[in-house]
């Protein structure tokens, strides 16, 4: 099963399941343009992390619970809807009230960007039914590639953001504020089509 095909799959998956947390990235690069490198790190470390641990915690399920999580997946969309809008929406609200024309934006606290990395990724549980038939080794090595991918694509989307909310000084927060929400309602949305 060690094959070209195993590797594309995993390169996929990574990919795929990097585009929200991207998003979420590029709204945090925006809020706190003056971020420097080791909070890059951490923020993509952060999600790398979660889009690696979701795929392994399903595929776990798969092997031992899988009736049980079948009753929790329909629940996956509303989680990471009210997290999103929740943190969006702070942001949002602290766009709105004038905090950024000072050029002060609150910087994203470790409990928010932990919220952002399990709304973010809560539904990457569902790549553990897609790699259930891979041996233990194998959905190691998948989470391995999913966590790399995911920590570079969200380290660009801090870069750009931050280039970007250099730019649109004052408008910032309100732009992420936005972003998160639409990508809330993207991934509530999306569950039922």
């Amino acid at each position: 099963m060690w094959n070209f095909d195993f590797f594309i799959v995993s390169f996929m998956l990574g990919i795929g399941l990097a585009m929200d947390a991207f998003s979420v990235s590029l709204a945090n690069g925006l809020n706190e343009p003056q971020m420097r490198r080791g909070r890059m790190c951490q923020i993509a470390g952060v999600f790398a992390f979660f889009q690696a641990l979701m795929p392994m915690i399903g595929w776990i399920c798969v092997h031992t619970i899988s009736n049980q999580f079948n009753a929790f997946n329909r629940f996956i969309p509303w989680i990471a809807l009210i997290l999103l809008l929740y943190i969006g929406g702070k942001m949002l609200i602290e766009g709105i009230k004038g905090g950024d024309e000072t050029g002060e934006r609150q910087s994203l606290t470790l409990g928010a960007l932990l919220v952002q990395g399990v709304a973010t990724s809560i539904d990457a549980l569902s790549v553990g039914f897609t790699i259930a038939d891979y041996n233990k080794t194998m959905a190691l090595v998948c989470a391995g590639i999913i966590a790399a991918l995911t920590f570079f694509i969200c380290l660009a989307g801090v870069v750009i953001g931050k280039t970007v909310g250099t730019k649109l000084t004052g408008k910032a927060s309100i732009f992420g504020g936005v972003i998160l929400i639409i990508i809330g309602v993207q991934i509530f949305v999306k569950s039922f089509i």
